[in-house]
């Protein structure tokens, strides 16, 4: 077998051989040591043979009267030659693939969902800041997760929650405005209202005269406890309506998550220790070194004519945590991230009552859901009675 391929890919021709006496230009190769590895004959003035490629210069010098004209090569000669044909076709489709390869990983569209204008500008200048914009590369799944944590953090009293969403070369980006009822404004005389659409659950009033029923559907900005107080329908007092209300209040959260999982995790274990570093090498003055880590240093001596340095360095343990998941386990763990970041937003006295799976989009790498959420949740704003005007 070993001998068969071998003989495949050895460099052997084809030619045609015409001439008087063939028989004896037969016998003049075989005289001068040129194996005839096939011969086939033609008619009795003309064969073809098949010959080692190294022996064709010695045939030329032979041939003398004899008409010789190659018909075909085989073995790594016939690559090459076919390579050489077609190479300008394999450049192409080379570049080509190559091209598709990196536009598709070229972000060339990035939508902002949302009503509020200010809230898309303010969210795309932040994007800018992260590459997220147009014919910059894509980001991995955990760039991604940071950079939303990140703008989260930064935007607490503006956003209740953010999803970035890959589709294509393009990012989707779903947002909620985060309202957060305002405890320090002390009108004189006001009224509690809804600072959202919802259905109330629940009336706390210190103050005022409750105006709206439990489990009714309230607007932004209705009031729920009155400040005016009425009398057979007339104002016979205007007060500070004070209270609290509660609401039923719903969220659409679009989120995915990935089939491989990989998390790097800092652990609780750090330590500081000194390093001698002589050229690439590094030598670890500790017991205990960890297998992977974070560290940050501090150079102690340096001296360019020297061929060592030392460094104090604080090493933070870190591991790598790999997961590959099936659709059925992406999708739990799509739902947790959904139900965490929800909660993150959640005061203590407000809550996730349910959930339902409006979408579930399963491709080949990750599994993308749309959540619908019903959220208990405080939605006591107020506003300022003008007692100008006559209601």
């Amino acid at each position: 077998m070993k001998n068969n391929l071998i003989y495949k890919f050895t460099n052997k021709i084809r030619l045609n051989i015409k001439g008087k006496n063939i028989e004896r230009f037969i016998k003049r190769l075989k005289t001068n040591n040129i194996d005839i590895l096939e011969i086939k004959y033609l008619k009795y003035n003309e064969i073809n043979i098949i010959i080692y490629e190294k022996d064709y210069n010695k045939i030329v010098d032979l041939k003398t009267i004899y008409e010789i004209k190659k018909l075909n090569s085989y073995g790594i000669i016939k690559i090459k030659e076919i390579i050489g044909i077609y190479k300008y076709i394999f450049i192409f489709f080379a570049l080509a693939i190559s091209l598709i390869i990196f536009l598709s990983n070229i972000i060339f569209k990035v939508e902002v969902i949302h009503t509020d204008n200010e809230i898309r500008t303010l969210l795309k200048e932040e994007l800018e800041k992260y590459k997220i914009k147009k014919y910059q590369f894509k980001k991995n799944y955990q760039e991604i997760q940071n950079i939303k944590n990140a703008i989260l953090d930064k935007y607490k009293d503006k956003i209740e929650w953010l999803e970035i969403v890959e589709n294509g070369t393009s990012y989707i980006v779903r947002l909620e405005s985060r309202i957060i009822p305002n405890n320090e404004i002390n009108y004189n005389k006001q009224n509690v209202v809804a600072s959202k659409s919802a259905v109330i659950k629940k009336i706390i009033a210190e103050n005022g005269e409750i105006v709206k029923d439990i489990n009714s559907y309230v607007t932004k900005g209705d009031i729920v406890i009155s400040g005016n107080i009425y009398l057979n329908n007339e104002i016979k007092d205007t007060v500070k309506a004070e209270g609290k209300i509660y609401g039923e209040v719903w969220y659409n959260v679009n989120v995915s998550y990935p089939y491989v999982y990989s998390e790097v995790k800092e652990l609780d274990n750090f330590q500081n220790i000194y390093v001698l570093k002589i050229f690439d090498k590094s030598i670890e003055f500790t017991l205990n070194k960890f297998k992977d880590k974070r560290v940050d240093e501090r150079t102690i001596l340096f001296h360019p004519f020297l061929p060592f340095s030392l460094v104090k360095q604080k090493q933070k343990e870190i591991e790598t945590i790999s997961l590959v998941l099936t659709s059925e386990e992406a999708k739990e763990k799509a739902i947790e991230e959904a139900i965490s970041k929800m909660k993150k937003n959640l005061a203590s006295d407000e809550k996730i009552i349910d959930y339902k799976i409006l979408k579930s989009n399963i491709k080949e790498d990750k599994i993308i859901l749309d959540i619908f959420f019903t959220v208990y949740e405080n939605i006591t704003s107020y506003n300022k009675i003008d007692e100008n005007i006559v209601s």
